[in-house]
């Protein structure tokens, strides 16, 4: 009996649809003002999402104008910051993570009135970036996204949220190895778009998503697609357990196995 792969049921794009840019700047070294206006000019983004800032981005303001708001890391020239073209109901929340052995962290929770938004530069810890993605979850509304720089290998772990965010590389450590380190995770939102941009003069990639509520009853198209996914992986098994015991002898004598 073959499994069908569902028909995908998406919510259509409406009014209250938000476009968010999130990019990691690398510090002094990277994308600066200049690239950040250019980057507005062309996406025109509800919410930009920024790691790595320093205190210099807040002229960002005086090029395009909107609301700008920075969180400076503890003992450090950087942070997340935000902007958008129009105020926020409040400014973002800082929200203290569990400190690393180097660096001690926060991010930004805002939230939108629609849903909530937390800006992101987790630690590269792979336990610990996980228990402040926790922290996180404890200040969000029931609708949220995640995004930014998380450093995590592998899946993120956080229940009862989606990763919808794009799934190309987005970084290469030391130039070699690509990772998919800027992500975006939901809970009771629908991605209607993601895409990953051009690096321009940082070491990350930029990505974009396109998010709106998810209706009542209605199940986002990440959830679909990671089922189907699911099911694609146990027909691959499937298959090849079949083909191991096509090529199995039936009689005694040595077994043969691929490489």
């Amino acid at each position: 009996m073959l499994l069908r792969r569902p028909p995908p049921i998406t919510a259509e794009p409406g009014p209250n649809t938000k476009k968010i840019v999130s990019w990691n700047l690398l510090r002094r070294t990277g994308a600066a003002v200049d690239c950040l206006v250019a980057l507005i000019e062309q996406e025109r983004p509800d919410f930009l999402l920024m790691q790595e800032a320093t205190k210099e981005i807040a002229a960002l303001t005086k090029r395009v104008g909107g609301v700008y708001a920075w969180a400076q890391l503890p003992g450090r020239i950087h942070g997340p910051a935000m902007w958008s073209p129009t105020p926020w109901p409040n400014p973002p929340e800082i929200v203290t993570l569990p400190p690393g052995v180097l660096i001690d962290r926060v991010c930004q929770v805002l939230d939108t009135g629609e849903f909530g938004v937390a800006n992101v530069h987790l630690s590269h810890g792979q336990v610990l970036n996980r228990r402040q993605l926790r922290r996180i979850e404890s200040h969000l509304p029931p609708r949220a996204a995640v995004l930014g720089d998380y450093n995590i290998v592998g899946p993120a772990l956080l229940p009862g949220f989606r990763d919808v965010g794009p799934r190309r590389p987005t970084h290469a450590m030391v130039d070699v190895l690509p990772l998919r380190l800027d992500r975006c995770l939901v809970r009771g939102l629908v991605c209607h778009e993601r895409r990953v941009l051009p690096r321009g003069l940082s070491d990350h990639h930029p990505i974009v998503v396109h998010l709106s509520p998810a209706p009542e009853g209605v199940p986002s198209v990440g959830r679909l697609r990671g089922m189907a996914e699911a099911v694609g992986r146990l027909r691959r098994a499937g298959a090849r357990g079949a083909s191991g015991r096509r090529g199995r002898p039936s009689a005694k004598g040595s077994e043969t196995s691929s490489q």
